[in-house]
């Protein structure tokens, strides 16, 4: 078939990847003037398929009020006059109890698991490097009481079968040397080994090289204006260039998905959440983390990409901005600072993406009632982490083919 992927970030291009292996001739299309130059470029780094939970989750209405209090507060929002806003942030809510959550965990951790397999499987296909590493993520407690909390997490990842290891003080720093600067701070940790870091925008880049190399066709600097739609299906893409035939239509816009398909009576509940992140060179590598270091009292990630750290983090309700606040910064500096002493933040590059979040915390993969238009979009902080698996999935999906893993549940009409 002749497919078109909307979007040329993490899950467009490996979309793109896995239909054209499929034997289609895939066309992608993004407004930007190369791939991954939007939520995809300077994330977090963390690729965690251990690491994966819902943002709505029990308890976090009440920690949600307290933090909009804090000085360096994970959670920010800022309300606006906003229908979509308000629906995403009521669904939210409801999905805050432990039965929701549980479901939710569950798929998040399904998918997560799958796309560990399937990026291991386009690194021995590809041979790309982006700064990868394989060393795990360590969620670092720095209270007893998050301790205790991280029991639900525990329960989740034993039940489906995810490894995991519950540190003390001395075992967070065997995993993380680095952090005997700051012994006095640390309660414990929670590692899963299994998960891995890199750069995503250096992956990106390659894999659509790779995929280019393959046929497939990159147009960039296009503005997606409609999709064509004859008689409840597919019939391509309006830009302002051309308008393009398809059989099959992937729309792998991020944040940006709902607004295109609204029309059509397809109720998307995806809402930009906003972070941040700061790279910073490396001047001691004594000083450095070795991985990932999850700094739960902030929600920020601390992540080794080569010869640079990158800190990733906060969720900011704020619609679609993208400025950058510098009491952002500040938040990300001071997490840095108080667990790797040392660097030199000022010479930092300091970034922010709109993620994709659903309410549930699960993206949404599969089908829609128009006939040859699909979704794969929605993975919020997990794009990166679940890309290559969801886009395994949407090209199983797209051939007719029954998917590796259930996706039953992942699609649009769970929302209906």
């Amino acid at each position: 078939m002749k497919v078109i992927v909307l979007g040329a970030g993490v899950v467009g291009v490996t979309s793109a990847y896995q239909l054209a292996k499929a034997g289609h001739e895939v066309t992608v299309i993004d407004r930007q003037e190369g791939p991954a130059l939007e939520t995809s470029f300077a994330n977090a780094g963390e690729v965690s398929f251990g690491y994966c939970s819902p943002w709505a989750a029990p308890g976090i209405p009440l920690k949600a009020m307290k933090w909009l209090f804090m000085q360096h507060a994970p959670l920010i929002l800022r309300p606006k006059m906003d229908a979509a806003m308000l629906s995403w942030m009521t669904q939210m809510l409801m999905n805050c109890t432990s039965e929701r959550y549980a479901i939710n965990k569950s798929r998040m951790l399904r998918i997560a698991d799958y796309a560990r397999i399937s990026l291991a499987e386009v690194r021995d296909e590809t041979g790309i490097a982006y700064d990868e590493r394989m060393q795990g993520t360590l969620q670092l407690f720095r209270t007893q009481q998050q301790l205790d909390a991280s029991a639900k997490d525990v329960k989740a990842l034993a039940a489906d079968g995810v490894p995991y290891e519950v540190l003390d003080p001395e075992g967070c720093i065997r995993v993380e040397p680095a952090l005997k600067h700051v012994r006095q701070k640390i309660v414990g940790g929670l590692l899963t080994p299994k998960d891995e870091t890199g750069d995503c925008f250096k992956f990106t880049n390659a894999l659509a090289l790779k995929a280019a190399a393959m046929g497939v066709k990159f147009l960039y600097g296009t503005n997606i204006k409609a999709l064509d739609v004859e008689g409840g299906a597919i019939k391509g893409v309006v830009t302002d260039r051309e308008t393009l035939r398809g059989d099959a239509v992937v729309v792998a816009l991020g944040s940006y998905s709902p607004m295109l398909v609204k029309q059509f009576g397809i109720k998307l509940p995806v809402y930009p959440v906003k972070g941040y992140s700061l790279t910073i060179p490396i001047v001691d590598a004594s000083r450095a983390p070795e991985s990932t270091v999850m700094d739960e009292t902030y929600k920020i990630a601390i992540t080794r990409l080569g010869d640079r750290i990158r800190v990733g983090g906060m969720a900011e309700i704020s619609g679609y901005t993208n400025d950058l606040g510098q009491k952002r910064r500040a938040t990300l500096e001071h997490s840095v600072a108080d667990l790797f002493p040392g660097g030199d933040v000022s010479k930092a590059d300091f970034w922010s993406g709109l993620r994709p979040m659903t309410p549930d915390g699960t993206p949404v993969i599969g089908a829609t009632k128009v006939k040859g238009l699909f979704l794969n979009t929605g993975h919020g902080t997990l794009g990166w982490t679940m890309s290559c698996g969801s886009a395994k999935v949407i090209s199983s999906i797209v051939s007719g083919k029954k998917p590796e893993i259930d996706a039953t549940d992942l699609a649009v009409s769970r929302y209906a």
